[in-house]
Protein backbone atom coordinates (compact mmCIF):
# COMPACT_ATOMS: atom_id res chain seq x y z
CA UNK A 1 0.00 0.00 0.00
CA UNK A 2 1.42 3.51 -0.62
CA UNK A 3 2.68 5.84 2.64
CA UNK A 4 0.74 7.97 4.18
CA UNK A 5 1.78 11.00 5.52
CA UNK A 6 0.75 10.77 9.02
CA UNK A 7 0.25 13.34 11.79
CA UNK A 8 3.90 14.25 12.34
CA UNK A 9 4.95 14.63 8.64
CA UNK A 10 1.40 16.72 8.16
CA UNK A 11 2.89 18.70 10.94
CA UNK A 12 6.05 19.36 9.90
CA UNK A 13 4.29 20.56 6.12
CA UNK A 14 1.94 23.25 8.40
CA UNK A 15 5.09 24.56 9.97
CA UNK A 16 6.69 25.42 6.75
CA UNK A 17 3.84 26.94 5.24
CA UNK A 18 3.74 29.26 8.47
CA UNK A 19 7.78 29.77 8.39
CA UNK A 20 6.88 30.91 4.33
CA UNK A 21 3.78 33.40 5.75
CA UNK A 22 6.45 34.68 8.54
CA UNK A 23 9.02 35.36 5.80
CA UNK A 24 6.64 37.75 3.78
CA UNK A 25 6.34 41.02 4.52
CA UNK A 26 3.92 42.08 7.03
CA UNK A 27 0.88 43.45 5.38
CA UNK A 28 1.98 42.05 1.88
CA UNK A 29 -0.07 40.02 -0.24
CA UNK A 30 0.04 36.21 -0.25
CA UNK A 31 -0.69 33.59 -2.35
CA UNK A 32 0.03 29.93 -3.23
CA UNK A 33 4.04 28.64 -4.22
CA UNK A 34 2.05 26.75 -7.28
CA UNK A 35 2.97 25.72 -10.70
CA UNK A 36 0.17 23.78 -12.10
CA UNK A 37 -3.62 24.73 -11.96
CA UNK A 38 -6.49 23.55 -13.26
CA UNK A 39 -8.15 27.06 -13.64
CA UNK A 40 -8.86 28.74 -17.13
CA UNK A 41 -8.92 32.33 -15.65
CA UNK A 42 -6.79 34.63 -18.11
CA UNK A 43 -4.77 36.99 -15.46
CA UNK A 44 -2.20 39.54 -15.52
CA UNK A 45 1.68 38.32 -14.22
CA UNK A 46 1.91 38.95 -10.60
CA UNK A 47 5.16 38.97 -8.10
CA UNK A 48 3.19 38.51 -5.44
CA UNK A 49 5.10 35.97 -2.90
CA UNK A 50 4.07 33.08 -2.46
CA UNK A 51 3.25 30.45 0.40
CA UNK A 52 5.15 27.03 0.76
CA UNK A 53 2.40 23.95 0.40
CA UNK A 54 5.15 21.29 -0.92
CA UNK A 55 4.81 19.53 2.05
CA UNK A 56 0.64 19.36 1.54
CA UNK A 57 0.37 16.61 -1.27
CA UNK A 58 -0.61 13.64 0.28
CA UNK A 59 -2.74 11.37 2.59
CA UNK A 60 -2.65 11.77 6.39
CA UNK A 61 -4.95 8.64 7.35
CA UNK A 62 -7.74 6.81 6.44
CA UNK A 63 -9.79 5.11 8.86
CA UNK A 64 -11.64 2.05 7.23
CA UNK A 65 -14.02 1.71 10.11
CA UNK A 66 -15.38 4.94 9.83
CA UNK A 67 -14.96 5.58 6.40
CA UNK A 68 -12.81 8.71 6.22
CA UNK A 69 -10.24 10.11 5.18
CA UNK A 70 -7.78 13.32 6.40
CA UNK A 71 -6.23 14.44 3.00
CA UNK A 72 -3.57 17.40 2.72
CA UNK A 73 -5.26 20.28 0.68
CA UNK A 74 -2.95 20.01 -1.97
CA UNK A 75 -3.42 15.91 -2.41
CA UNK A 76 -4.37 15.52 -6.02
CA UNK A 77 -7.44 13.36 -6.59
CA UNK A 78 -5.24 10.76 -8.33
CA UNK A 79 -3.02 10.39 -5.52
CA UNK A 80 -6.08 10.10 -3.01
CA UNK A 81 -7.77 7.64 -5.42
CA UNK A 82 -4.78 5.12 -5.62
CA UNK A 83 -4.78 5.35 -1.71
CA UNK A 84 -8.54 4.67 -0.87
CA UNK A 85 -9.33 2.24 -3.81
CA UNK A 86 -6.25 0.17 -2.47
CA UNK A 87 -9.03 -0.50 1.02
CA UNK A 88 -11.76 -0.46 -1.03
CA UNK A 89 -13.54 2.73 -0.58
CA UNK A 90 -13.46 6.24 -2.89
CA UNK A 91 -14.62 9.82 -2.21
CA UNK A 92 -18.24 10.56 -2.24
CA UNK A 93 -17.30 12.42 -5.56
CA UNK A 94 -14.21 12.41 -7.37
CA UNK A 95 -13.63 15.46 -10.15
CA UNK A 96 -12.99 13.75 -13.66
CA UNK A 97 -9.56 15.21 -14.20
CA UNK A 98 -6.35 13.87 -12.33
CA UNK A 99 -4.79 16.90 -10.78
CA UNK A 100 -7.31 18.52 -9.59
CA UNK A 101 -6.91 19.00 -5.86
CA UNK A 102 -8.94 18.05 -2.75
CA UNK A 103 -8.21 22.20 -1.57
CA UNK A 104 -9.14 22.99 -4.97
CA UNK A 105 -12.30 21.31 -5.39
CA UNK A 106 -13.22 22.31 -2.13
CA UNK A 107 -12.57 25.86 -2.56
CA UNK A 108 -13.58 25.65 -6.25
CA UNK A 109 -16.87 23.37 -7.24
CA UNK A 110 -15.86 20.35 -8.26
CA UNK A 111 -18.07 18.19 -9.56
CA UNK A 112 -18.81 14.34 -11.01
CA UNK A 113 -21.16 11.49 -12.17
CA UNK A 114 -22.37 10.65 -8.59
CA UNK A 115 -22.96 14.23 -7.73
CA UNK A 116 -26.60 13.55 -8.54
CA UNK A 117 -26.88 11.91 -5.34
CA UNK A 118 -23.99 12.99 -3.11
CA UNK A 119 -24.22 16.60 -4.19
CA UNK A 120 -20.66 18.48 -4.35
CA UNK A 121 -17.23 17.58 -2.64
CA UNK A 122 -17.42 19.88 -0.22
CA UNK A 123 -20.98 18.92 0.70
CA UNK A 124 -18.75 14.86 1.84
CA UNK A 125 -16.57 17.20 4.15
CA UNK A 126 -16.93 16.72 7.86
CA UNK A 127 -13.93 18.97 9.48
CA UNK A 128 -11.18 20.80 7.45
CA UNK A 129 -8.58 23.02 8.88
CA UNK A 130 -7.66 26.71 7.18
CA UNK A 131 -4.14 28.68 6.76
CA UNK A 132 -6.12 32.06 6.66
CA UNK A 133 -4.87 35.58 5.76
CA UNK A 134 -4.08 36.10 9.15
CA UNK A 135 -1.56 33.02 8.84
CA UNK A 136 -3.97 30.96 11.54
CA UNK A 137 -4.63 27.76 10.99
CA UNK A 138 -8.83 26.95 12.12
CA UNK A 139 -10.19 24.10 11.94
CA UNK A 140 -13.87 24.46 11.42
CA UNK A 141 -16.88 22.16 10.55
CA UNK A 142 -20.40 22.39 8.82
CA UNK A 143 -22.53 25.36 10.38
CA UNK A 144 -19.28 27.67 11.24
CA UNK A 145 -19.01 30.86 9.23
CA UNK A 146 -15.85 29.70 8.03
CA UNK A 147 -17.00 26.53 6.91
CA UNK A 148 -20.24 27.24 5.21
CA UNK A 149 -18.59 30.35 2.81
CA UNK A 150 -15.40 28.24 2.09
CA UNK A 151 -17.15 26.32 -1.30
CA UNK A 152 -16.92 28.96 -4.18
CA UNK A 153 -13.99 31.02 -2.43
CA UNK A 154 -11.02 30.00 -4.77
CA UNK A 155 -8.68 31.20 -1.93
CA UNK A 156 -10.03 34.49 -1.28
CA UNK A 157 -10.53 33.03 2.29
CA UNK A 158 -7.44 31.10 3.15
CA UNK A 159 -6.77 27.41 1.73
CA UNK A 160 -7.12 24.08 2.96
CA UNK A 161 -4.65 22.74 4.77
CA UNK A 162 -6.53 19.03 6.00
CA UNK A 163 -9.87 17.89 4.90
CA UNK A 164 -11.58 15.50 6.48
CA UNK A 165 -13.68 13.79 3.96
CA UNK A 166 -16.24 10.69 4.09
CA UNK A 167 -15.70 7.68 1.91
CA UNK A 168 -17.83 5.12 0.33
CA UNK A 169 -17.42 1.43 -0.08
CA UNK A 170 -16.65 0.91 -3.93
CA UNK A 171 -16.41 -2.68 -5.62
CA UNK A 172 -13.59 -3.54 -8.68
CA UNK A 173 -15.96 -2.88 -11.79
CA UNK A 174 -18.37 -0.37 -13.80
CA UNK A 175 -21.49 -1.66 -15.78
CA UNK A 176 -22.03 1.46 -18.39
CA UNK A 177 -25.73 1.32 -20.21
CA UNK A 178 -25.46 3.86 -22.89
CA UNK A 179 -29.18 5.49 -23.52
CA UNK A 180 -29.34 7.58 -27.03
CA UNK A 181 -32.24 10.05 -27.08
CA UNK A 182 -33.07 12.52 -30.13
CA UNK A 183 -35.52 14.51 -28.31
CA UNK A 184 -34.30 16.98 -25.40
CA UNK A 185 -37.34 17.23 -23.41
CA UNK A 186 -37.10 13.06 -23.04
CA UNK A 187 -33.66 13.59 -22.01
CA UNK A 188 -34.88 16.21 -19.04
CA UNK A 189 -37.30 14.12 -17.97
CA UNK A 190 -35.14 10.85 -18.13
CA UNK A 191 -32.53 12.92 -15.97
CA UNK A 192 -35.10 14.18 -13.90
CA UNK A 193 -36.44 10.52 -13.10
CA UNK A 194 -33.63 8.55 -12.06
CA UNK A 195 -32.10 11.31 -10.29
CA UNK A 196 -35.48 11.11 -7.71
CA UNK A 197 -36.03 7.03 -8.33
CA UNK A 198 -31.95 6.12 -7.83
CA UNK A 199 -32.94 3.76 -10.90
CA UNK A 200 -34.08 3.14 -14.89
CA UNK A 201 -36.28 0.46 -15.50
CA UNK A 202 -35.59 -1.11 -11.99
CA UNK A 203 -32.05 -1.09 -12.32
CA UNK A 204 -30.15 0.78 -9.19
CA UNK A 205 -27.98 3.84 -10.71
CA UNK A 206 -24.90 4.42 -9.09
CA UNK A 207 -23.14 7.28 -11.33
CA UNK A 208 -25.11 9.21 -13.94
CA UNK A 209 -23.90 11.64 -16.78
CA UNK A 210 -24.02 12.39 -20.47
CA UNK A 211 -23.02 14.00 -23.70
CA UNK A 212 -25.58 15.68 -26.17
CA UNK A 213 -22.70 15.40 -29.40
CA UNK A 214 -25.94 17.34 -31.72
CA UNK A 215 -29.52 18.49 -31.19
CA UNK A 216 -30.58 15.00 -32.36
CA UNK A 217 -28.03 12.68 -30.85
CA UNK A 218 -27.77 12.82 -26.58
CA UNK A 219 -26.92 10.08 -24.68
CA UNK A 220 -27.18 9.32 -20.58
CA UNK A 221 -25.00 6.92 -19.28
CA UNK A 222 -25.98 4.75 -16.69
CA UNK A 223 -23.04 3.10 -14.56
CA UNK A 224 -23.60 0.67 -11.75
CA UNK A 225 -20.99 -0.56 -9.21
CA UNK A 226 -20.40 -4.20 -9.45
CA UNK A 227 -17.81 -7.03 -8.29
CA UNK A 228 -18.77 -9.37 -11.14
CA UNK A 229 -15.94 -10.90 -13.33
CA UNK A 230 -15.89 -9.82 -16.81
CA UNK A 231 -13.60 -8.22 -19.88
CA UNK A 232 -13.40 -4.92 -19.20
CA UNK A 233 -12.06 -2.02 -22.01
CA UNK A 234 -9.40 -0.29 -21.81
CA UNK A 235 -9.43 4.04 -22.79
CA UNK A 236 -6.41 4.93 -22.14
CA UNK A 237 -5.42 2.96 -25.34
CA UNK A 238 -8.31 2.50 -27.40
CA UNK A 239 -10.16 5.23 -28.99
CA UNK A 240 -10.99 7.83 -26.82
CA UNK A 241 -13.83 7.09 -24.55
CA UNK A 242 -16.62 9.36 -25.52
CA UNK A 243 -16.89 7.98 -29.17
CA UNK A 244 -17.34 4.27 -27.68
CA UNK A 245 -20.93 5.85 -26.34
CA UNK A 246 -22.13 6.40 -30.00
CA UNK A 247 -21.08 2.78 -30.92
CA UNK A 248 -22.12 0.84 -27.48
CA UNK A 249 -25.02 0.10 -25.82
CA UNK A 250 -23.49 -1.45 -23.03
CA UNK A 251 -19.77 -1.38 -21.51
CA UNK A 252 -16.94 -2.70 -18.68
CA UNK A 253 -14.32 -1.26 -16.88
CA UNK A 254 -12.58 -0.64 -13.95
CA UNK A 255 -13.36 1.67 -10.93
CA UNK A 256 -10.19 2.89 -11.75
CA UNK A 257 -10.54 3.48 -15.11
CA UNK A 258 -14.28 4.73 -14.77
CA UNK A 259 -13.09 7.64 -12.19
CA UNK A 260 -10.60 8.34 -14.84
CA UNK A 261 -12.44 7.81 -18.19
CA UNK A 262 -12.44 11.64 -18.91
CA UNK A 263 -8.83 12.50 -18.37
CA UNK A 264 -7.24 10.48 -20.53
CA UNK A 265 -8.33 12.37 -23.56
CA UNK A 266 -9.42 15.72 -21.44
CA UNK A 267 -13.42 14.75 -22.30
CA UNK A 268 -12.36 15.03 -26.34
CA UNK A 269 -10.02 18.21 -26.65
CA UNK A 270 -7.39 16.60 -27.01
CA UNK A 271 -8.43 16.75 -30.66
CA UNK A 272 -6.56 19.70 -30.64
CA UNK A 273 -3.42 17.90 -30.78
CA UNK A 274 -4.70 15.15 -32.91
CA UNK A 275 -5.32 12.49 -30.73
CA UNK A 276 -8.39 11.84 -32.31
CA UNK A 277 -6.25 10.21 -35.21
CA UNK A 278 -5.20 6.59 -35.16
CA UNK A 279 -1.95 7.49 -36.09
CA UNK A 280 -1.17 9.89 -33.96
CA UNK A 281 -2.59 8.02 -30.87
CA UNK A 282 -0.30 5.26 -31.57
CA UNK A 283 2.69 7.63 -31.75
CA UNK A 284 1.97 9.74 -28.33
CA UNK A 285 3.18 7.66 -25.25
CA UNK A 286 0.80 6.72 -23.44
CA UNK A 287 2.10 8.05 -20.02
CA UNK A 288 1.48 11.46 -21.94
CA UNK A 289 -2.13 10.86 -22.95
CA UNK A 290 -3.98 12.91 -19.57
CA UNK A 291 -5.24 16.32 -18.89
CA UNK A 292 -2.48 17.67 -16.78
CA UNK A 293 0.01 17.32 -20.33
CA UNK A 294 -2.75 19.31 -22.75
CA UNK A 295 -3.20 22.19 -20.27
CA UNK A 296 0.68 22.38 -19.92
CA UNK A 297 0.38 22.64 -24.23
CA UNK A 298 -2.92 25.08 -23.84
CA UNK A 299 -0.63 27.19 -21.38
CA UNK A 300 2.43 27.36 -24.32
CA UNK A 301 -0.06 28.65 -26.68
CA UNK A 302 -1.85 31.15 -24.83
CA UNK A 303 1.56 32.10 -23.86
CA UNK A 304 3.11 32.32 -26.75
CA UNK A 305 -0.46 32.12 -29.42
CA UNK A 306 1.18 30.84 -32.63
CA UNK A 307 -1.90 29.81 -33.60
CA UNK A 308 -3.62 33.17 -33.28
CA UNK A 309 -0.89 34.12 -35.15
CA UNK A 310 -0.89 31.25 -38.10
CA UNK A 311 -4.84 32.18 -37.82
CA UNK A 312 -3.82 35.69 -38.73
CA UNK A 313 -1.79 34.98 -41.67
CA UNK A 314 -4.41 32.57 -42.93
CA UNK A 315 -6.71 35.24 -43.37
CA UNK A 316 -9.18 33.60 -40.33
CA UNK A 317 -11.04 35.34 -37.85
CA UNK A 318 -10.06 35.74 -34.11
CA UNK A 319 -11.36 33.17 -32.29
CA UNK A 320 -12.62 33.44 -28.19
CA UNK A 321 -12.19 30.66 -25.83
CA UNK A 322 -15.44 29.38 -24.46
CA UNK A 323 -14.47 27.31 -21.44
CA UNK A 324 -17.49 27.52 -18.99
CA UNK A 325 -19.26 24.90 -16.57
CA UNK A 326 -22.62 26.04 -16.13
CA UNK A 327 -25.93 24.57 -13.91
CA UNK A 328 -29.62 24.73 -14.98
CA UNK A 329 -32.67 23.24 -13.24
CA UNK A 330 -33.43 20.58 -15.25
CA UNK A 331 -35.85 21.45 -16.62
CA UNK A 332 -34.23 24.58 -18.26
CA UNK A 333 -32.12 21.61 -20.03
CA UNK A 334 -33.86 21.82 -22.99
CA UNK A 335 -34.33 25.82 -23.13
CA UNK A 336 -30.63 25.85 -22.64
CA UNK A 337 -29.41 23.75 -25.10
CA UNK A 338 -31.60 24.99 -27.76
CA UNK A 339 -29.96 28.35 -27.43
CA UNK A 340 -26.48 27.10 -27.32
CA UNK A 341 -27.03 25.59 -30.23
CA UNK A 342 -28.16 28.69 -31.93
CA UNK A 343 -25.78 31.14 -30.56
CA UNK A 344 -22.34 28.95 -29.44
CA UNK A 345 -22.80 25.99 -31.83
CA UNK A 346 -20.04 24.26 -30.22
CA UNK A 347 -20.22 20.50 -29.74
CA UNK A 348 -19.88 17.47 -28.05
CA UNK A 349 -20.82 19.10 -24.38
CA UNK A 350 -20.76 17.00 -21.17
CA UNK A 351 -24.65 16.94 -19.08
CA UNK A 352 -23.91 15.60 -15.40
CA UNK A 353 -26.77 15.95 -13.18
CA UNK A 354 -26.25 17.14 -9.46
CA UNK A 355 -28.10 17.82 -6.59
CA UNK A 356 -27.21 20.21 -3.14
CA UNK A 357 -27.91 19.01 -0.13
CA UNK A 358 -27.96 22.14 1.91
CA UNK A 359 -27.64 25.87 0.56
CA UNK A 360 -24.08 27.27 0.37
CA UNK A 361 -24.25 31.31 0.03
CA UNK A 362 -21.89 31.97 -2.40
CA UNK A 363 -23.63 29.43 -4.73
CA UNK A 364 -26.81 29.22 -3.92
CA UNK A 365 -28.34 25.66 -5.48
CA UNK A 366 -31.82 25.25 -3.64
CA UNK A 367 -31.34 22.09 -2.23
CA UNK A 368 -33.18 19.16 -3.49
CA UNK A 369 -33.79 20.69 -6.68
CA UNK A 370 -32.14 18.72 -9.54
CA UNK A 371 -30.00 20.82 -11.77
CA UNK A 372 -27.95 19.69 -14.60
CA UNK A 373 -24.01 20.78 -14.87
CA UNK A 374 -23.27 21.45 -18.94
CA UNK A 375 -19.73 21.46 -19.45
CA UNK A 376 -18.46 22.88 -22.47
CA UNK A 377 -14.38 23.52 -23.56
CA UNK A 378 -13.27 25.17 -26.90
CA UNK A 379 -13.18 28.10 -29.45
CA UNK A 380 -15.55 29.98 -31.58
CA UNK A 381 -14.64 32.84 -34.17
CA UNK A 382 -14.87 36.47 -32.87
CA UNK A 383 -18.42 38.00 -35.45
CA UNK A 384 -17.63 40.76 -37.29
CA UNK A 385 -18.01 43.61 -35.13
CA UNK A 386 -18.31 42.11 -31.83
CA UNK A 387 -15.59 41.87 -28.95
CA UNK A 388 -13.81 39.13 -27.16
CA UNK A 389 -16.04 37.86 -24.88
CA UNK A 390 -19.76 38.42 -26.08
CA UNK A 391 -19.96 34.69 -26.38
CA UNK A 392 -19.18 34.56 -22.93
CA UNK A 393 -21.19 37.67 -21.69
CA UNK A 394 -24.19 36.18 -23.85
CA UNK A 395 -23.98 32.57 -21.75
CA UNK A 396 -23.63 34.90 -18.41
CA UNK A 397 -26.49 36.32 -19.45
CA UNK A 398 -29.10 33.73 -20.28
CA UNK A 399 -27.43 31.00 -17.64
CA UNK A 400 -29.10 33.55 -14.63
CA UNK A 401 -32.28 34.17 -17.20
CA UNK A 402 -32.25 30.49 -16.56
CA UNK A 403 -32.02 30.75 -12.81
CA UNK A 404 -28.65 29.11 -13.22
CA UNK A 405 -25.27 29.53 -11.57
CA UNK A 406 -21.80 29.24 -14.04
CA UNK A 407 -18.51 28.40 -12.11
CA UNK A 408 -15.70 30.36 -11.93
CA UNK A 409 -12.39 28.64 -12.98
CA UNK A 410 -12.73 30.12 -16.23
CA UNK A 411 -13.06 33.87 -17.74
CA UNK A 412 -15.91 35.60 -16.22
CA UNK A 413 -17.38 39.11 -17.19
CA UNK A 414 -19.79 40.25 -14.74
CA UNK A 415 -20.04 43.47 -13.45
CA UNK A 416 -19.76 43.93 -9.73
CA UNK A 417 -23.27 44.28 -9.33
CA UNK A 418 -24.39 41.28 -10.83
CA UNK A 419 -21.49 39.28 -9.54
CA UNK A 420 -22.96 40.30 -6.12
CA UNK A 421 -26.91 39.02 -6.80
CA UNK A 422 -25.51 35.79 -8.18
CA UNK A 423 -22.90 34.93 -5.70
CA UNK A 424 -23.37 36.78 -2.28
CA UNK A 425 -20.64 37.68 -0.78
CA UNK A 426 -22.04 39.16 2.46
CA UNK A 427 -20.91 36.12 4.91
CA UNK A 428 -17.73 36.24 2.81
CA UNK A 429 -16.79 39.75 4.16
CA UNK A 430 -17.85 38.77 7.34
CA UNK A 431 -15.43 36.49 8.01
CA UNK A 432 -12.40 38.13 6.35
CA UNK A 433 -12.64 41.03 8.55
CA UNK A 434 -12.84 38.27 11.61
CA UNK A 435 -9.90 36.11 9.25
CA UNK A 436 -8.06 38.35 7.69
CA UNK A 437 -8.26 41.97 8.41
CA UNK A 438 -5.51 43.20 6.56
CA UNK A 439 -6.64 41.74 3.63
CA UNK A 440 -3.46 39.86 2.55
CA UNK A 441 -5.69 36.91 0.59
CA UNK A 442 -7.30 38.46 -2.90
CA UNK A 443 -11.03 38.96 -2.70
CA UNK A 444 -13.44 36.99 -5.06
CA UNK A 445 -14.23 39.40 -7.76
CA UNK A 446 -11.09 40.86 -8.05
CA UNK A 447 -9.50 37.32 -8.63
CA UNK A 448 -12.25 35.75 -10.60
CA UNK A 449 -13.14 39.03 -12.74
CA UNK A 450 -11.21 42.20 -12.32
CA UNK A 451 -8.24 40.92 -12.63
CA UNK A 452 -9.03 39.29 -15.59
Amino acid sequence: MRDLVGDEGHTEAVRRLRASYDAIARGAPVRLAKKTSNLFRTRAHTHVPGLDVSGLRGVIDVDAGARTADVQGMCTYEDLVDVTLERGLMPYVVPQLRTITLGGAVAGLGIESTSFRSGLPHESVVEMDVFCGDGEVRTVRPGDDLFDAFPNSYGSLGYATRLRIRLEPVPQFVTLHHLHFDDLEAVAEAIAQIVTEGAYEGAQVDALDGVAFEPGEVYLTLARFTDAEGPTSDYTGMEPYFRSLQRLSTDRVTIHDYLWRWDTDWFWCSAAFGLHNPRVRRMWPRRWRRSDVYHRLVGLETRFGIRARLDRRRGLPERERVIQDIEVPVCRLPDFLTWFDDEIGMRPVWLCPLRSTREWPAYPLRPGETYVNVGFWGTVPIRPGARDGDRNRDIEAKVAELDGHKSLYSDAYYDRATFERLYDQTLSRSVRQQTDPEGRLTELYEKAVARR
